[in-house]
């Protein structure tokens, strides 16, 4: 039987390497970004307590980070198919390395949210490249597709071995290692990367939109920083705001920029398909929940029952593991079912096993207040995130596939750098009033429990959402299709 193959591109890797080079080097950059999104969520309270920072310092901390990876993804895979993948690849291995090291050696909390943000630059150079290294070195379409599950598969397991080794880390050594840990496979990355990878042949002359990209960027920080100055300052405050104007004025500039750039981010003609819009707004809504559920878990069972990091890291193991058996089973239902009836059910089950956890009590309860209703919330998630992606990228035509994919990525780290903000917003404000006539630990789950329950009304919204999308039958060719892309959605 003869092999497909797909057109030959430009060679990337040097003469008599074997392929397995490059996809180790894709497979290790994934890694450390999709690593860093949760790392750094069990060592939150020891940051706090070693720079004297505030519960909004520690949101930025994980925002700072999830902000500029979102907003400038698409930016980054533009700039690597114009200037070639190397030069992007090494870029981002240079910035992320050393602002690991800078953000390991802070010596108060804004040194350390800097950090992250220029972490969160670095980062969105380093994904959309892994990626393209491997579409564009594996020519026999099997051995790419191979590829590029394992590429997939070690995303999901970064995400997973965050929260529990950022626990180990900050237990035995301290939280500062965190961020240490990616400085070895960070110069690793960069050596690899001069001494196997062949520079790519510069393209003519396209102006990037690097007006488009800083004014999204902006405008989502200015909008997080209102929403965070929110819950001090109050509504009405100069510094919540003036921030929220200035994120309408830059959103507005960032519309126009696509609307009339000869090379926009996002081409407006992008957004036409209906399920596109709406897989968009699911991946938000994802966004939120992965993102804030572990922030808000870290801190309850560390400030309200007391575990230490390590148990803290060790208590979400079961619920990480859900997110495995999850993705095998979607793999086998949408083939069958469509994305459609999984958004829904997931949905469901999510807001379900959210609203389980928003009845945390005081006192220890890990199996029936953490572990179960994780697990079913958990699941729920993890069975919607190969649905959300294939309904994002269904119906593009070919030469967007990979904005569309990108779109998501992008999508899904903005909701949890927003949604993040609105949370800690109600649940600070929650916990403001109920201190009046409560005890402190009383009135934190209090406000832990009111932003649980709004995350589970947010994957109630996605639920119903997902039903206004086309029903589609040929799904396991678009899973196929939706891989194609040049930037895929990073696996949480």
């Amino acid at each position: 039987m003869s092999e497909t193959r797909v057109a030959s591109p430009p060679p990337v890797l040097r003469p008599n390497l074997p392929l397995g080079v490059v996809v180790a080097m894709s497979c290790l950059a994934l890694f450390m970004v999709v690593l860093d999104s949760t790392i750094v969520t069990v060592a939150l309270p020891d940051m706090k307590t070693g720079l004297s920072m505030s519960t909004d310092q520690q949101q930025w901390v994980v925002s700072g980070y999830l902000i500029t990876l979102g907003g400038f993804l698409l930016l980054a895979a533009r700039a690597g198919d114009l200037f070639g993948h190397k030069r992007v690849f090494l870029f981002g291995a240079v910035v992320f390395t050393v602002t690991s090291l800078i953000g390991g050696l802070a010596s108060d909390g804004p040194v350390l949210i800097a950090a992250r943000i220029a972490q969160g630059v670095g980062a969105s150079a380093l994904t959309p490249t892994s990626l393209s290294l491997i579409t564009a070195s594996h020519t026999d379409e099997r051995e790419r597709e191979r590829a590029l599950a394992l590429w997939s598969m070690m995303g999901g397991i970064a995400g997973l071995a965050g929260v529990v080794l950022g626990g180990v880390l900050t237990a035995e050594l301290s939280w500062r290692w965190v961020l240490f840990v990616n400085v070895p496979p960070g110069i690793a990355l960069f050596v690899a990367g001069v001494l196997f990878l062949l520079p790519s042949a510069v393209r003519e002359r396209v102006r990037l939109d690097l007006p488009g990209a800083l004014c999204v960027t902006l405008g989502i920080g200015a909008l997080t920083y209102g929403l965070s100055e929110a819950s001090n300052e109050g509504w009405s405050s100069a510094n919540t705001l003036v921030p929220l104007i200035a994120a309408a004025v830059l959103i507005a500039a960032f519309l126009v920029a696509e609307a009339r750039g000869a090379s926009p981010l996002i081409p407006l003609d992008l957004l036409r398909p209906r399920s596109l819009r709406i897989a968009n707004v699911l991946m938000f809504c994802l966004g939120v929940t992965l993102t804030a559920l572990m922030f808000f878990l870290s801190l309850y069972c560390q400030q309200v029952l007391g575990y230490s990091a390590l148990r803290t890291g060790m208590a979400m193991l079961p619920v990480t593991l859900i997110f495995i058996v999850g993705a095998l089973v979607s793999r086998q239902l949408v083939p069958k079912f469509g994305p459609r009836p999984l958004l829904v059910a997931g949905g469901l089950i999510a807001a379900g096993g959210i609203a389980w956890v928003a009845t945390i009590p005081t006192h220890k309860a890990y199996l029936t207040h953490i572990l179960l209703p994780n697990l079913v919330g958990g699941f729920g998630v993890s069975i919607m995130l190969l649905a959300v992606t294939i309904s994002g990228t269904a119906g593009v035509d070919p030469k967007n596939a990979g904005a569309a994919s990108g779109l998501l990525n992008t999508s899904r780290q903005i909701g949890g750098a927003v949604g993040l903000a609105v949370l800690v917003n109600i649940a600070s404000r929650v916990t403001s009033h109920a201190s009046h006539d409560k005890g402190r630990l009383d009135a934190l789950v209090q406000g832990y429990r009111a932003a649980f329950l709004v995350n589970a009304g947010i994957m109630l919204v996605a639920a119903l959402a997902a039903l206004a999308l086309p029903a589609m039958a040929a799904a396991k060719e678009k899973t196929h299709e939706s891989l194609d892309g040049q930037t895929a959605t990073t696996p949480s």
